[in-house]
């Protein structure tokens, strides 16, 4: 019976690389939950645009937007 718990690895060997990898991921944000605010200007300019391309009618919230999840790593 010894056998077996011999051949097993220590816990805290394999469950370290885990943790710290969820460590990081837990300090970075969501892209989902930054620059809301920025986010449903930028939707709604582009939705409710009369002009003919309303990209760049848009031009300045997408800036503004891009610009926010710039400051939070994410590249948009």
């Amino acid at each position: 019976m010894a056998t077996p718990a011999a051949q097993m690895p220590p816990i805290g060997s394999s469950a370290a690389p885990a943790v710290s990898a969820q460590a990081a991921d837990a300090s970075k944000p969501k892209p989902c939950c930054v620059c809301k605010e920025e986010k449903s200007k930028r939707d709604e300019c582009m939705l409710f645009s009369n002009a003919a391309d309303p990209q760049k009618d848009c031009q300045s919230t997408i800036d503004r937007y891009r610009a926010c999840m710039a400051g939070f790593g994410f590249k948009v």
